[in-house]
């Protein structure tokens, strides 16, 4: 039996944590689960919000602006929904405004929602279009030579940023939005250490890393006595689960928890297969694109089976796996109708079903190097 399907038949079973509490109040009926990300003493919803998809279309052209973009984020508040995940770098700094206006115009309390930040990939707030990852040659300019990576200075400068943009003295959980090969760890674990001993970050996370990448990062931190990572947000769905050799493992065996991003695949585990999005559209024949091989579809028409079988939504099914593998699943969404299909408390899946669903897929390598 390979290392992939031990770890899989391990968790085949899903059993809720022991810290998992129900969101409930007189007038609400019980729509999510709270679990304790890792060994930290922080306390998340299941799911959490994602945000990348709420900001300005002039960045991303499926992005929803704030008008359109606030009352889903009630909506899933209202469903029990505390925490909400965004980055620096989404819609440029717009995606974090949003989150602001959100607990300005509903006034919710700070202190009774979790903020996930990400910093590391460039961000031009003067230039909202601009798509950081893809323009490495702004990184060599006067402007943003140090407005991104790891460094002490990017790392003080982009925090400094991202709470003034959010309306905040702090957040909750601030993640290392990817790996910078450039910069002594030392450098960069300090750095995040001296936020938290500053109060301006509650806890550290880490976002699209390798298990030593995590290790390394832990490593240092630990031999000086700093705040180390407890979360670990990855790319992972039924169709794609490269991170459950090494990362997954990794974060199960030291106590980190797991953040899981993508976990329909794009809408891939959401429709019945052929559907065509605006999403979808936009990203064919680039390499964003998530094409299904003929495995993949074979598990897409298992989800819809299930979905049929039990009354629930493709999504519900996929998100119920999800939660059967990590601390939480991060969904996006783009309406009311979405959210609502999103939303999986109480709906588990037997041990025989788990099998099923995964029983075609075929490994595959990290999507990114």
């Amino acid at each position: 039996m390979s290392f992939l399907s031990k770890l899989s038949k391990r968790s085949r079973t899903p059993s809720p944590p022991k810290q998992s509490q129900s969101a409930h109040s007189a007038d609400m009926t019980i729509q999510v689960e709270y679990r304790q990300l890792g060994k930290s003493g922080l306390r998340i919803s299941v799911p959490i919000l994602g945000c990348m998809g709420f900001g300005t279309p002039q960045w991303m052209p499926w992005v929803l602006p704030e008008d359109k973009a606030l009352p889903i984020m009630k909506a899933a508040w209202d469903a029990g929904i505390n925490t909400f995940d965004t980055a620096n770098m989404y819609s440029n700094g717009v995606g974090e405004r949003v989150v602001a206006a959100f607990l300005s115009k509903y006034s919710i309390p700070r202190k009774d929602v979790v903020i996930l930040d990400k910093v590391c990939y460039l961000t031009t707030p003067d230039d909202i279009s601009v798509i950081g990852t893809v323009r490495p040659d702004l990184l060599k300019t006067k402007k943003y030579v140090n407005k991104a990576g790891l460094s002490r200075l990017a790392i003080f400068t982009e925090v400094a940023a991202s709470l003034e943009r959010l309306g905040t003295d702090y957040v909750d959980l601030m993640q290392i939005h990817d790996w910078d090969s450039t910069v002594p760890v030392e450098e960069t674990m300090r750095a995040f250490n001296d936020l938290v001993v500053a109060g301006k970050i509650l806890y550290i996370g880490a976002s699209n890393m390798k298990a030593w990448q995590v290790g390394e990062l832990n490593a240092v931190a630990e031999r000086h006595g700093w705040s180390q990572i407890v979360s670990i947000q990855v790319e992972h769905s039924l169709l794609y689960r490269p991170h459950e050799v090494e990362t997954m493992a990794h974060a199960l065996y030291k106590g980190i928890g797991v953040l899981t991003f993508a976990p329909l695949n794009d809408g891939n585990l959401a429709r019945a297969l052929g559907t065509r999005t605006q999403r979808t559209a936009i990203l064919e024949g680039t390499p964003f694109e998530k094409k299904p091989r003929p495995s993949d579809e074979e598990i897409i028409k298992r989800v819809q089976q299930t979905a049929t079988k039990h009354g629930w939504t493709m999504p519900q099914v996929a998100l119920a796996w999800s939660a059967t593998k990590a601390t939480s699943p991060i969904v996006g969404a783009s309406s009311l109708l979405h959210l609502e299909q999103n939303l999986f408390t109480g709906k588990a899946l037997t041990g025989e079903e788990i099998k099923h669903l995964e029983e075609p897929y075929e490994i595959r390598g990290y999507r990114w190097g």
